[in-house]
């Protein structure tokens, strides 16, 4: 398999790139795995919903704030 390593800025991977046939080929080998990545456990749900009731209104960002933050990076 040829994968190709993502790294960022300061030399840590953050991400393997897989090539579409080979990717093919694992879908083909073990069914449904394209499908598990798209379900959420109940416990990361939760730790979601516990920083939102956690989360004051005067602490939320506006999207302009979000905008330049995604920029800046």
């Amino acid at each position: 398999m040829s994968l190709q390593y993502i790294t960022d800025d300061k030399g840590q991977t953050t991400g393997v790139y897989i090539p579409i046939q080979e990717w093919d080929n694992l879908k083909a080998k073990y069914e449904g795995i394209e499908e598990d990545a798209y379900i959420v456990p109940e416990w990361q749900k939760e730790i979601v919903r516990e920083r939102i009731k956690n989360t004051k209104p005067e602490e939320y960002l506006s999207w302009e704030d979000v905008e330049k933050q995604l920029k800046l990076d």
